[in-house]
């Protein structure tokens, strides 16, 4: 076993399926992750953090393993409710924005991202609405992001050190020829079929890390097959992450097999902000990378090490395979 310490970069799906297997080379003691928060929202006057959860969740043994967000065998009553109400009075379905004077107003950290609740657009759990309960309220008690996620993990026993990337607001809006939209609406409400123009992570300018985070850059640092834009990229955009990332030894895993996604819009969104849509972008998404982990079957080229492995995740024994693959890029460096 392994005893060096190493932190995972993370959001999406594609980085806590590749945590799944990260037992074979590191105790959860030995383990950071540091989560992207540009995804989270508003809904409802509660504070949802979707990248936040999928951890919590999973390090606590109750997510829902078929969406891998969620938890499993949840209950949907109070969204179908909210659901049966707005049809009786005639509220329109489909994301609902605040006005934009209430953008910006009251909790700052909802800043550019708040959603009215009534005929809510993403389906929230019984059980998983109770986090955003006590998150939302613990916030409003004066408590920071960072520290109502680290009582959260004691909460739900998670053992390795959980981290969001910002106690700051940084919101991922997607640009697109109708209008602005925030990455859930893009994603959740619209499937993902606007065109995309541009991404922006507004609030990243003034936004700090979270405290442990550039202390956890300083260890071996690991992307997961993530979306480098919208996953990876609003943490890359705050101020000394990248910085931090440069003076460290960093192995990114890709999200592709050759131009061909695993998985969501990654390659519209890399597309959009002038990457390539394939393993070979990533070397322009992660240009502090060291080496990476690609598929056995690709044929991209880098001027930096590169293991090849079968790196589509279906279980913990996939999981465990790429993160095999990752030490051994490590050890290339």
């Amino acid at each position: 076993m392994t005893q060096s310490m190493v932190t995972f970069l993370s959001g999406g799906t594609g980085t806590p399926k590749l945590l799944d297997g990260a037992a074979v080379a590191y105790e959860p003691e030995e383990t950071t992750v540091i989560a992207n928060t540009g995804d989270d929202i508003e809904l409802g006057g509660l504070i949802v953090s979707p990248d936040l959860d999928t951890l919590l969740y999973q390090g606590g043994g109750v997510l829902n393993r078929d969406r891998w967000w969620g938890i499993g065998g949840d209950t949907t009553r109070t969204h179908d409710g909210l659901h049966d109400i707005g049809k009786a009075m005639g509220l329109e379905a489909g994301p609902r924005y605040l006005e934009d004077d209430a953008q910006t107003a009251g909790r700052d950290i909802a800043d550019w991202r708040r959603f009215s609740g009534a005929v809510e657009f993403m389906e929230i759990g019984d059980r998983d609405r109770s986090v955003h309960v006590t998150r939302t309220s613990l916030l409003d008690e004066g408590h920071s992001l960072s520290e109502v996620t680290e009582r959260l993990c004691e909460a739900f026993g998670v053992t390795l050190k959980l981290l969001p990337m910002s106690d700051d607001p940084v919101a991922s809006l997607v640009h697109t020829p109708e209008e602005v939209m925030h990455f859930q609406e893009y994603w959740v409400a619209r499937d993902g079929e606007p065109d995309v123009e541009n991404v922006e992570f507004r609030g990243s300018s003034t936004a700090d890390p979270a405290p442990g985070v550039l202390d956890a850059l300083e260890d071996d640092v690991i992307i997961g097959p993530s979306n480098p834009v919208t996953s990876i990229g609003p943490m890359l955009a705050i101020d000394g992450i990248s910085d931090a990332l440069a003076q460290a030894t960093v192995v990114a895993v890709s999200p592709f097999r050759g131009d061909e996604p695993f998985s969501g819009p990654v390659a519209e969104l890399m597309e959009a902000v002038g990457a390539e849509p394939s393993t070979a972008g990533i070397a322009t998404a992660y240009p502090f990378a060291d080496a990476f982990v690609i598929d056995e079957a690709d044929d991209a080229s880098f001027d930096r090490p590169v293991v090849r492995t079968d790196i589509e995740i279906d279980g913990r024994e996939d999981a465990a395979r790429v993160i095999q693959a990752a030490e051994r890029a490590l050890d290339e460096v």
